[in-house]
């Protein structure tokens, strides 16, 4: 129709091409198998007159002459078929029915020579051809129904959602390198994470089983010792990173400029921890030092309260607390400035309590309010400020912590030029809301220390991130210029803000510079693929009618790596983006990989790892006399001071006494 031809007249001329090529072949037959029609009495002196003149012919001067002739003929006439597209049609039974066809069109010739009687010859002679003719007719004609263009077969459309990534080996001396194979385009080909400034924050997420810890973070450890780094880790489960992170400690201690000390933090088994005060009065120069570790002690053990920070009966608790831990600060220059003094000291008689904490001008303005709530008889709303904190701490009173938190072994200043140090702490499931609160504690004092100029490289682990309160979230983006490397291993964006709240779950977020995540759903996958943002891929479309094909081919931005696709990475397959240096530029950021374990080197090594070492032995009077020391001297700090109190003529005025109730 496009050429200005009347399809009309095209069939007629095809079907006449068509019969014209049977009748040829029929006469064919007719002519060198006459012996046969002979006998049938099939003949006639018409035909016979008509068959010696067609025998002058130059169709008929040779057996294959007339025979090709026909078919073709019959080839003349398939070409000008359009017969209707079939998509789903496929080239291999066109071309078997193409090739038989020929085979037997061809091939019946040797029938011809068969020792049987004529007639039965002929009879097998012509079957075969017409056999191979029509399979010839058959095949041509699905030929012009096949569709030459098809669509590729890309049913999750795999082949477009790939893009280009860092092939090359970026290392320097702070890099975490991580080897994996991508596809491009259909193709396996190797490439590195390279992770060239971890001081940028680095954001591990995915679903339980995904591979965080045995593809990523335990690739941070091993690197970051073997660099020199000094590091502070929090295993949830204990003590698989704490176990990983000792075994690669003994392997590469001689190569640090000065050599380490490996700590460890373990509130199950006390012979195999060491003893740390996080309220180390040598650290503590400054009540803001209190302030921020009594925040960070009540928000973890009150988690809601994260989102609820600047509520009257939220800051009340923190600010009472604040007095009790710098009134233990200033007192014989910290002699008794422990957690498990602060939380014995909370419980005394509230006489006697503010009595003593008066004796410190610096936090009059924070317990004045509860003086005077006190004296003033309002015990409701004092028992709404106090209780809190009171009932709160007191799920911490506990010998084993007591012991743990009462010692001081080693300081949490693990990045000290002087002192370098490699920290674990574990934590136990069971047990995550108590020791959660105090891992919390040692992870605030810990990085007011870290974060400071001029001291080591030091890295921080932080595996399931949500499970403690970290109050010191702006070092995510700060310690950069310190050499501080902060990686938080996560589960879900919806985990951070159930814990942390959206405001500092945003933040959490947005602040990191690399983000490694395997499989996530939900919010948190879309999330990540608006990050990732869009390229081209290419785009068709097939249309088909009888005497038409039409294949459609565009290109449009679209996800790179859209959030279904997200949803259903395997176990070691991540995704996430990269931060790079002003001198050391990666153009491709961006990443969806399979990273490469070698699984048997692993398991090899693994198998040869020397279990942590007993550290002391602890019996249970060892832990139970600790205990009832730090009762009995917080017991004789109130005694010997209210009796100071009550004796000086000086001091009598601090004595509080309650008033009556406010009816």
């Amino acid at each position: 129709m496009q050429t200005g031809e009347s399809p009309h007249d095209l069939r007629k001329i095809t079907d006449m091409t068509r019969k014209i090529s049977i009748m040829l072949l029929a006469v064919h037959c007719y002519f060198y198998l006459y012996t046969a029609f002979y006998q049938w009495h099939l003949t006639h002196p018409i035909v016979e007159k008509i068959l010696l003149i067609m025998a002058d012919t130059a169709f008929f001067r040779s057996f294959n002459l007339s025979k090709g002739a026909a078919l073709g003929l019959l080839i003349i006439s398939l070409l000008g078929t359009k017969g209707r597209k079939n998509e789903k049609l496929s080239g291999k039974p066109v071309a078997m029915n193409l090739l038989v066809g020929l085979i037997l069109y061809w091939g019946s010739i040797w029938t011809l020579g068969l020792h049987i009687p004529v007639s039965s010859r002929a009879i097998l002679y012509m079957t075969v051809t017409a056999s191979g003719y029509l399979l010839l007719l058959h095949g041509g004609a699905q030929l012009s129904r096949f569709i030459t263009g098809k669509l590729k077969k890309d049913t999750f459309n795999t082949l477009q959602e790939t893009f280009p990534q860092e092939e090359r080996l970026l290392s320097n001396p702070f890099s975490i390198n991580l080897p994996a194979i991508y596809n491009l385009k259909g193709k396996q080909r190797k490439s590195w994470i390279n992770i060239i400034n971890p001081f940028r924050g680095i954001l591990v997420a995915g679903t339980p089983g995904s591979g965080k810890s045995y593809f990523v973070i335990r690739h941070i450890i091993t690197q970051h010792i073997r660099k020199g780094f000094t590091m502070f880790i929090y295993d949830f489960k204990f003590d698989d990173l704490s176990t990983l992170a000792y075994n690669t400690y003994l392997k590469y201690r001689e190569e640090y400029p000065t050599t380490p000390k490996f700590y460890i933090i373990n509130f199950d088994d006390l012979s195999f921890t060491h003893r740390c005060n996080p309220l180390d009065p040598k650290s503590m120069t400054d009540i803001t030092d209190a302030a921020e570790s009594a925040r960070t002690i009540m928000l973890g053990l009150n988690r809601d309260w994260i989102k609820r920070r600047g509520d009257f009966f939220v800051e009340s608790p923190i600010s009472f607390l604040t007095a009790i831990i710098w009134f233990l600060r200033k007192y014989k220059d910290g002699a008794y400035c422990t957690l498990p003094h602060v939380i014995e000291l909370m419980q005394t008689e509230y006489d006697k309590l503010f009595s003593i904490l008066k004796l410190e001008p610096e936090i009059s303005f924070l317990i004045n309010p509860f003086i005077s709530a006190y004296q003033n008889g309002a015990t409701k709303q004092l028992e709404g400020q106090i209780g809190s904190a009171k009932i709160g701490m007191a799920t911490l009173s506990s010998p084993k912590l007591y012991y743990v938190l009462s010692g001081n072994d080693f300081t949490l200043d693990i990045n000290n030029p002087k002192d370098p140090k490699i920290v674990c702490i574990g934590n136990n499931y069971q047990q995550q809301d108590v020791y959660g609160a105090v891992i919390s504690l040692y992870a605030s004092r810990m990085i007011r220390l870290v974060n400071r100029k001029d001291q080591l490289k030091s890295s921080l682990v932080f595996d399931e991130f949500p499970t403690i309160y970290f109050n010191g979230i702006d070092a995510l983006a700060t310690g950069r210029s310190n050499q501080v490397a902060i990686t938080v291993g996560v589960q879900d964006f919806s985990q951070l803000q159930r814990d942390y709240g959206k405001q500092q779950s945003d933040v959490i977020v947005n602040i990191v510079g690399n983000i490694i995540s395997g499989q996530v759903k939900g919010e948190t996958a879309r999330q990540l693929s608006e990050s990732f943002g869009r390229i081209q891929q290419d785009k068709e479309s097939l249309s088909f009618h009888a005497s038409d094909t039409s294949i459609s081919r565009s290109t449009q931005l679209d996800a790179a790596i859209p959030p279904s696709k997200i949803a259903r990475l395997s176990s070691g397959e991540m995704v996430g983006i990269v931060s790079d240096n002003p001198d050391e530029e990666i153009e491709l950021k961006m990443f969806h990989c399979k990273i490469q374990n070698n699984h048997k080197a692993l398991k090899a090594e693994q198998a040869k790892y020397r279990p942590i070492p007993q550290i002391r032995e602890v019996t249970d009077q060892t832990i139970q006399e600790n205990y009832h020391c730090i009762k009995k001297e917080v017991t004789d700090i109130v005694d010997t001071e209210y009796a100071r109190i009550e004796s000086s003529e000086e001091l009598c005025s601090l004595l509080v006494t309650k008033s009556e109730s406010i009816p």
